[in-house]
């Protein structure tokens, strides 16, 4: 276990960006994470497959990757805070068109506009933690960043849930547009132009800026094993409403506490994890959380019919494991570009995650099938199988990054 220096101390206007870009995250996971909880009442409520459901999710993300590739060789050639605002409102738009959707079709098509500008967002966002904080801040600020999933879980599923048993399932995204709104007021009004990165780029064409970051292998390594990061939670998530209410006995006016004590536990460990990010080898604590993960999947995934207490309590430890696998991975992954490189690379980054994740939630359709609308989900045991394999390739992958990271921070050899 390696010590590292002593982390560094935030300006009052980093903390301010910090605020700004978890509440944007925070919508952003939201407009995401509210689908898996929603599945079970979508399924029904259009009459479709699970199968169906999983191509809902998987537009999103096959929409969000094509984007991000588009996006990738402009990203570095503009302001950052105005290639915001201008993918932030067409998620906000993209999401309101989710709200008024009333077919399956209708939806299928808003979940496409939502993803192909929420996809960059992403992308975006981290390339300014890059650029405004320094390597032994960046664990801290992941674990901010990473809170934003967390209180998607505390605040806004069990709300979104709740809206949507009084006021059905458009009222959850409507809230969403409401909390956007205010956001892209605060992006508007109190983040700085962020343009340093524009000093460095060259006369060469967007196109050629995407192959030189793309030909890069250590970029490659990077790219991989984000892919593989996502992979395993685009497996679970889109069927973890449909498993706890069909296989574990879980009601839905039970669903937003499960939700909503996983996410208070997730608050409790996320700012310990990132403190810890800094002060301690990334692939280590990588290594941790990556073990507590693989053994909750498992037994997560074998679940038959189980009382409350316990299903929270597993769901808790469960993502303990997986966030204390993010916050590491996401800061070695955001060391790895030079400067010149970072929105090209945070945007290849972010769509290569996007499309692996999609392919994962299609690929759960496949394995997963259910004989009629109340019946159990069937295979939902050998899920847990795969994504456990995939936890422990991208385990390999995350190694690769972190040894690349420690050459590049080695001091040049004196002449």
């Amino acid at each position: 276990m390696e010590q590292q220096q002593k982390p560094l101390a935030f300006t009052p206007y980093q903390r301010l960006l910090i605020v700004i870009l978890t509440f944007l995250q925070f919508t952003v996971i939201l407009d995401f994470m509210v689908l898996s909880p929603l599945g079970d009442i979508l399924i029904k409520s259009f009459d479709i497959t699970p199968k169906q459901f999983g191509w809902v999710v998987s537009s999103y993300a096959f929409s969000a990757g094509a984007s991000g590739i588009m996006a990738a060789g402009f990203a570095d050639k503009f302001d950052r805070k105005k290639i915001l605002i201008f993918f932030y409102t067409g998620f906000i738009a993209g999401t309101l068109c989710c709200a008024f959707a009333n077919s399956y079709y209708m939806l299928l098509g808003a979940r496409i506009i939502t993803g192909l500008f929420g996809g960059v967002i992403g992308a975006v966002s981290l390339a300014i933690v890059a650029d405004i904080f320094q390597v032994n801040q960046r664990g801290r600020v992941m674990g901010f960043l990473q809170m934003a999933f967390t209180a998607s879980q505390v605040l806004g599923i069990p709300i979104g849930l709740y809206l949507a048993t009084l006021w059905g399932w458009h009222s959850a995204f409507l809230l969403i547009v409401g909390i956007g709104i205010l956001i892209l007021f605060l992006v508007v009004t109190k983040m700085k132009p962020i343009i340093a990165h524009l000093q460095l780029q060259t006369g060469k064409s967007p196109f050629l800026h995407l192959w030189h970051t793309i030909a890069k292998r250590n970029y490659r390594i990077g790219f991989l094993a984000t892919a593989f990061l996502s992979v395993g939670g685009f497996m679970l998530m889109p069927f973890g409403s449909a498993f706890l209410v069909n296989n574990v006995g879980i009601s839905q006016k039970q669903l937003p506490m499960v939700f909503m004590f996983t996410g208070i536990a997730s608050i409790v460990i996320m700012p310990l994890v990132g403190r810890l990010s800094d002060r301690m080898d990334k692939f280590f604590l990588f290594s941790l959380g990556s073990g507590l993960a693989i053994i909750m999947i498992v037994i997560y995934t074998h679940m038959g019919i189980t009382p409350l207490w316990l299903v929270v309590v597993i769901n808790m430890i469960l993502f303990m494991g997986i966030m204390s696998r993010m916050i590491p991975a996401q800061a070695l992954t955001t060391s790895i570009p030079d400067l010149g490189d970072r929105g090209a690379f945070m945007s290849i980054n972010a769509s290569l995650q996007q499309m692996a994740g999609g392919i994962a939630a299609i690929c759960a359709g496949l394995i997963v099938s259910q004989q009629s609308k109340s019946a159990p989900l069937e295979h939902y045991d050998i899920l847990g199988y795969v994504v456990a394999g995939v936890i422990i390739t991208c385990l390999f992958l995350v190694y690769r990054v972190s040894v690349i990271l420690k050459k590049k921070m080695q001091p040049p050899p004196q002449a």
